[in-house]
């Protein structure tokens, strides 16, 4: 399905993969706003799981030449999924999911909490950064899975192989990375007497110190949060093997995990030109390229492969997306809402996640739909567990 409408009464146009009717006021007028900044490359393109957010929309992707909005990238600096296919028998994995799922959540802290002690890893990215007030906090978070719609989860496939699927980011340090330049962005809006028609939207231009600097520490959240995910994913992989009773300790190729941003910054060649590309709740789908949308924690899920779609960017949505606030799910639902609408599947059942309900998300099948020219779905998984962080 092709794009479903275009915003052409801005600055730039915006692409929308997705029925304009389906999209709430608040999301268009932060689509208007980003497509009117001065700065934007050649079009706006928004995913069918769009949203409103901070500044630009959940399910953006804006490419700029020399300049980068730090709030289009996110607060969770290089939030992303990771997937792989495990060759454990589905029957003896179910047999024992409340053993895994007890022994998951005493291996990878969730919700504030973190590691005792910094997990053994074999990144040597911490030296980058060396005497970041945040540095320690991030050695004791590697391998954890923090709040929100963050998730473990253990699902089947259609051929009923087990896989093992995670949802997390940058954890902390990203959070005070993205808050700390934002506020930079505005103050230096505020001192050049440079008025935008949202505030939130304030901006660095990468030949700036300020640029280089949010640059350089937004490259190495993302590469802290891939390799957060990767641990996590050892952490895991380590609990199924030891609850099944196997003697082979590494019994799968950890080469064969999709592992991937949603929210982050990266230079690309597009339209002939080299950009900056922010992917806020978006994900990259060159052509070929194994990716991760997930629905929402009660509903299906899906590695895709990508077409490489020129319009969007080579990008596709990262979810189903939020069709109301954790505000108003919390309002509209109930714990007895919850338990019918995750019935089968064992899972972290604390009110504190009720927001997380199923109920509060778009269709993850409608969303797939409306970006068939964007990814091609080559499992589709459902899920047997599911571990969402809490404190």
């Amino acid at each position: 399905m092709p794009i479903q409408h275009i915003i052409d009464d801005t600055r730039v146009p915006a692409f929308l993969w997705t029925p304009i009717n389906e999209v709430e006021s608040g999301a268009i007028d932060q689509i208007r706003n980003v497509a009117n900044l001065p700065f934007v490359f050649d079009h706006v393109a928004i995913m069918p799981d769009v949203h409103q957010g901070f500044g630009a929309t959940i399910g953006s992707v804006m490419a700029t030449e020399d300049v980068v909005v730090p709030s289009s990238v996110g607060v969770d600096i290089g939030c992303g999924m990771c997937a792989l296919k495990t060759p454990f028998d589905v029957d003896k994995v179910k047999a024992i999911l409340p053993a895994i799922k007890h022994s998951i959540e005493r291996s990878i802290p969730t919700g504030f909490n973190q590691h005792k002690d910094a997990v053994n890893m074999n990144w040597s990215g911490y030296d980058e950064i060396k005497g970041h007030k945040f540095l320690e906090k991030a050695r004791a978070q590697m391998g954890t899975l923090g709040g929100g719609n963050h998730f473990i989860e253990i699902s089947t496939d259609e051929n009923n192989a087990v896989w093992v699927m995670l949802h997390s980011g940058s954890r902390h340090i990203g959070l005070q990375v993205a808050n700390e330049f934002i506020a930079i962005a505005k103050g230096i809006m505020k001192d050049d007497n440079i008025k935008l028609s949202d505030p939130q939207l304030a901006y660095l231009q990468m030949d700036w110190n300020e640029g280089k600097e949010y640059l350089k520490m937004a490259q190495w959240c993302q590469s802290y949060a891939m390799e957060n995910r990767k641990t996590m994913m050892g952490l895991v992989l380590k609990d199924l093997v030891h609850a099944l009773g196997k003697t082979d300790t590494n019994p799968f190729d950890m080469k064969d995990m999709v592992n991937c941003h949603h929210n982050y910054v990266e230079l690309e060649r597009h339209f002939e030109r080299d950009v900056y590309v922010t992917r806020k709740g978006a994900i990259r789908v060159n052509d070929g390229e194994l990716a991760i949308i997930p629905g929402s924690m009660g509903t299906a899920s899906f590695i895709v492969k990508g077409k490489g779609n020129v319009p969007s960017f080579r990008s596709a949505s990262h979810g189903a997306g939020r069709k109301m606030s954790r505000k108003a799910a919390k309002k509209a639902f109930t714990m007895e809402d919850f338990k019918k609408q995750m019935d089968g599947i064992l899972c972290t059942d604390s009110p504190s996640v009720l927001d997380e309900i199923p109920g509060a998300y778009k269709s993850i099948e409608q969303v797939m739909q409306y970006q068939v020219d964007l990814v091609e779905p080559i499992h589709t998984l459902h899920q047997l567990l599911c571990i969402k962080g809490v404190d």
